[in-house]
């Protein structure tokens, strides 16, 4: 192996040690579930498959009782009468007995403390979670649990009616909310969240915390890592069903709170949270609490965990080398395109596993496969480019060795004449007249430069007339004609070309012999011919064998025993489609050594 294709495989090597190293590397923050560049990009795809797949019904036992603007309209804004409206409406949902009750309000500030008596009074009615809110460091590192530095807690009057939980939310930079922490890691120990709270008393069992997952009762609901529940997004706003406190306070809507998860929140203009998500750009809080209490008490739920951040990394780490190894092993033209396609088919499993709940990352293998496709057809680009070059010079090479037009047969078909085949060509043999003697004169040097000059003449005239230069020797040459497949013009090319040359040589003289004349004989015969490689392994020259062929040899002592410049058989003037250029000058039956038959040829003299 040539030290060029061992620096291909070793660059091969590399770029596949780069693509595994390069997915583990991009691979690594999603593995152990931190902050990554790639979030943005994986939250658009997200919201993408979001697109795709629509909307999905959430548990018809989880509604919520809105206290909009028409609930706001009732009474008069201040701290007081809020909290006594807080109050009725407390009251007025517990007396459509419902199975547990969240208030999504933090009754952290002080109030009127009869009314705030008033409102624990009415939370004692029902089997209530209030919610707290937890402060977290800007610097926070990843860990297990989420682990705020504070809680902002209800009031001490109401926690002696009902429990609190944690309302807080994970959201992308995108501020859609992707995750609610199960459980937190407070000053105080560890907490339960406010959905968890909720779902827990509807369902009238305490939750069972694993690894990665948390069961109330029958329901298991998948936890990321860290205890987190990735949020499955049911659609726009009131796709849980949502009453107005209104009618709650009127009666209108008790039979719907029945038996029911209710989850009080505001969603009046200016009041409470508001969060974007794919199907719509503002949602309520309250909404998205209740979303989370829905998938709790076994509606649909989005897997996301560390089996799921596995295969994420198994994927990127197959398909970086996937890709590459396409690439650099096969053609640029296929190997790209089966490249992307394996990448599109994986991009689709992807997207069609979100639609059975399972929340696998599209960016990670789109940006694990991207980098070492780039790569790697960079550089399958600059080795193809530079074999291109390095057989551009080959070829260029071989053509000083062969005739152009059989270098570049060889080079498009390296199995050319692999085996001999038979062929009708016409042979055409030249050689210059008295060159002992004319080298003599001559001396070395330009005897040399003669040779250069009249093997440059014979090819530039054989080759201008459709021929080829099989070989030259010393003061001679063997060249073919017809060998293009369907090319039946070759005796007329051959003839052509002998008397171009015939013309082409005269010039010689002047030119190059010091005045000497110059001249040639040359020989044609058409006829069966085998053509064939000839060598070994390591070297080869093409060859042509046959009777044809020794009779077109001979044909060149015939020419000088007559005194000819040119001697064409009967057989090649009989295949020519046109006349020669001017009339033989002489015909003759002639013996020919070494066959027992004989030949009819015709002569032409070097000048008319």
């Amino acid at each position: 192996m040539t030290s060029y294709r061992w620096t291909r495989v070793l660059a091969g090597v590399l770029l596949l040690l780069f693509s595994a190293l390069w997915a583990v590397f991009v691979s690594r923050p999603n593995v152990v579930a931190i902050a990554s560049p790639l979030d943005r990009l994986e939250s658009t795809l997200l919201d993408a498959r979001y697109t795709t797949f629509g909307p999905v019904a959430p548990v018809s036992d989880v509604v919520i009782v809105a206290i909009d603007d028409a609930t706001l309209d009732s009474t008069q804004d201040n701290a007081s009468d809020s909290r006594l409206l807080l109050a009725n409406v407390v009251h007025a949902i517990a007396d459509a007995d419902p199975r547990a009750l969240g208030l999504d309000i933090i009754l952290a500030d002080a109030g009127d403390p009869v009314t705030d008596n008033l409102l624990a009074t009415a939370l004692q009615r029902s089997d209530t979670v209030l919610a707290a809110a937890g402060r977290f460091a800007e610097d926070q590192e990843a860990a297990d649990l989420a682990r705020p530095v504070s809680v902002l807690r209800p009031q001490e009057v109401f926690l002696r009616s009902a429990k609190s939980g944690l309302v807080n939310l994970s959201t992308d930079a995108t501020g859609t909310p992707r995750y609610l922490p199960a459980v937190f890691q407070t000053p105080q120990g560890v907490e339960p969240a406010f959905a968890l709270l909720i779902a827990s008393a509807f369902a009238e069992v305490e939750p069972t915390m694993t690894t990665g997952a948390v069961a109330l009762g029958d329901n298991r609901t998948p936890l990321d890592i860290g205890f987190n529940l990735p949020l499955r997004l049911v659609g726009p706003t009131a796709s849980i069903p949502t009453f107005s406190a209104v009618d709650v306070l009127t009666g209108q809507v008790s039979d719907a709170l029945t038996g029911k998860a209710v989850l009080l929140g505001y969603t009046a203009t200016a009041f409470g949270d508001r969060f974007p998500n794919p199907f719509d750009e503002n949602v309520p809080g309250v909404e998205i609490m209740a979303t989370a209490v829905s998938q709790l008490l076994g509606g649909e739920t989005l897997r996301r965990d560390a089996g799921t951040r596995r295969i994420d990394t198994a994927a990127a780490v197959v398909l970086a080398l996937l890709v590459t190894i396409l690439i650099i092993a096969l053609p640029l033209s296929s190997g790209v395109p089966l490249a992307i396609g394996a990448l599109g088919l994986w991009l689709a499993a992807v997207w069609f596993a979100f639609s059975a709940g399972v929340w696998l990352s599209a960016s990670i293998p789109l940006a694990c496969a991207s980098v070492p496709i780039l790569a790697a057809s960079s550089l399958r680009y600059f080795n193809e480019k530079r074999s291109a070059a390095r057989g551009a010079r080959a070829l260029a090479a071989l053509k000083q060795f062969q005739s152009p037009a059989l270098a570049e047969r060889i080079a498009d078909d390296p199995a050319f004449l692999a085996r001999p085949t038979e062929h009708r060509l016409s042979v055409f043999f030249v050689d210059l007249s008295a060159f002992t003697n004319l080298s003599e004169k001559l001396g070395p040097a330009r005897t040399q430069d003669l040779l250069k000059q009249f093997h440059q003449i014979t090819a530039q005239t054989v080759e201008a007339n459709g021929g080829i230069v099989l070989n030259y020797m010393g003061d001679g040459a063997l060249a073919i004609f017809g060998m293009a497949e369907g090319d039946a013009n070759g005796p007329d090319e051959a003839l052509r070309a002998g008397f171009d040359l015939m013309r082409e040589i005269e010039r010689l003289g002047p030119e190059m012999a010091k005045g000497l004349p110059v001249g040639c004989r040359i020989g044609l015969h058409q006829g069966d011919v085998v053509l064939s490689r000839l060598g070994g392994d390591r070297h080869q020259q093409v060859s042509v064998a046959g009777d044809t062929v020794n009779l077109a040899s001979r044909l060149l002592e015939i020419a000088k025993d007559e005194g000819a410049a040119l001697a064409v058989t009967d057989v090649l003037l009989g295949a020519a489609k046109h006349p020669p250029e001017r009339p033989s000058d002489a015909v003759k039956t002639v013996d020919v050594r070494g066959r027992e038959s004989t030949a009819q040829v015709h002569f032409w003299r070097a000048s008319p």
